[in-house]
């Protein structure tokens, strides 16, 4: 339901002017979804939704357009911030630079890396659940080789 309601504020917002989370709600119940501010407010957020200048010099939102910019930036975050990545069965275990796990262990929950089930971060350490083993030892080499700009 979740995912299928996004898709349609998605082809909503591509064919109007959508200007406020007002105008959204308005949209989506002649969709036929009753949802509440807060549902849209999290889908807005979710879906990555910005506000973008229109010809008429008003505001519409938009699907923001930087993932590129954004995926360097936690690449980016890796680099300066990771000191190890280690494993223990389906535990990915990751130490950072002091203050810096809670920026690493956002930045892995923003990539969507597959297997990740979620992430704990205290100050210099993050523990990543990750579905199995094998995924564990996969990721491990990923983040390596993101952080080695490999």
């Amino acid at each position: 339901m979740k995912s299928e309601r996004q898709s349609v504020i998605l082809d909503l917002i591509a064919k109007n002017d959508v200007e406020t989370q007002e105008d959204l709600l308005k949209l989506l119940k002649k969709s036929g979804y009753n949802v509440t501010q807060a549902t849209i407010s999290r889908d807005i957020r979710e879906l990555m939704l910005t506000k973008v200048a229109t010809e008429t010099g008003r505001q519409k939102y938009a699907v923001m357009n930087h993932s590129r910019d954004i995926a360097e930036k936690y690449i980016r975050i890796f680099h300066d911030a990771l000191v190890s990545v280690d494993t223990a069965g389906n535990i990915l275990v990751l130490k950072t630079v002091a203050g810096m796990a809670m920026a690493v262990a956002a930045a892995i929950d923003s990539m969507h890396f597959e297997g990740v089930v979620g992430c704990i971060a205290g100050d210099d350490t993050i523990f990543c659940a990750v579905k199995t083993s094998e995924e564990t030892l996969r990721l491990a080499d990923e983040i390596q080789k993101l952080t080695s700009g490999k």
